[in-house]
């Protein structure tokens, strides 16, 4: 890990976490060593995949509080692709799903300066203090949706990709790569990502592939039947 810190590498690949060092391990190189981690795991749900990874990170002692070990695994996990095997041996990816933190807002007022009574001040002050215990008690760190699940023996698009991860996606792209993911967007979405993370000769070789192929120039987003 120490050696993986110092070189320029962009993936790392780890093979079964199995182990709560090794989940420690997974966490400690998609947070800091590499642009992104692959590891496997045998979590049968996505829910059960954040679960095992927290409770490994609790039991290898690198946290001590169950809200922020899970708030740690949230943010480095972006896709789950689980695969399945079927009674036939057929092996095949069953959902691809995304992982998408919950950013944490201040929403405590201060209207209880405005209150002109003791029973409307402390009506304020019991507002704020019920935030604040729903928040330590029963905070969501996460919200996860397939983006494309197996389905009559056929794969369908469910759920766009958020804004977070297209930016990232197209960040790591060649120009060309980017402009076929745009039409890739934009066709099955009707998301038009241009403006994100867009880079200064993208113009030059989105003409090219025009010019190269012209009957592909005009996209229509899908809909829905």
């Amino acid at each position: 890990m120490d050696v993986q810190k110092k070189t320029d590498g962009s993936v790392n690949i780890i093979g079964e976490v199995a182990t709560d060092p090794v989940a420690s391990w997974m966490i400690q190189s998609a947070q800091v060593a590499s642009k992104f981690t692959l590891f496997t795991h045998h979590a049968k749900t996505f829910p059960n995949l954040i679960t095992a990874l927290r409770n490994s990170m609790l039991r290898a002692g690198t946290f001590t509080d169950e809200k922020v070990a899970e708030d740690q695994v949230v943010q480095v996990l972006n896709f789950d692709i689980h695969l399945v095997k079927d009674f036939r041996g057929r092996r095949y990816i069953e959902r691809i799903t995304e992982c998408i933190p919950i950013e944490e807002k201040n929403e405590y007022t201060y209207n209880h300066r405005k209150e002109k009574t003791m029973e409307g001040k402390f009506d304020k002050f019991f507002d704020n203090a019920t935030m604040f215990f729903s928040k330590t008690t029963n905070r969501e760190l996460y919200k996860y949706r397939n983006v494309l699940e197996f389905v009559d023996d056929s794969y369908v698009l469910v759920n766009p990709i958020s804004d977070e991860n297209i930016r990232g996606m197209r960040e790591n792209m060649d120009d060309n790569d980017q402009i076929a993911f745009d039409k890739f967007l934009e066709r099955n979405w009707g998301i038009r990502p241009q403006t994100i993370g867009a880079t200064a000769t993208e113009g030059a070789a989105k003409q090219r592939q025009q010019q190269a192929n012209p009957a592909q120039n005009n996209i229509q987003p899908a809909t829905n039947s």
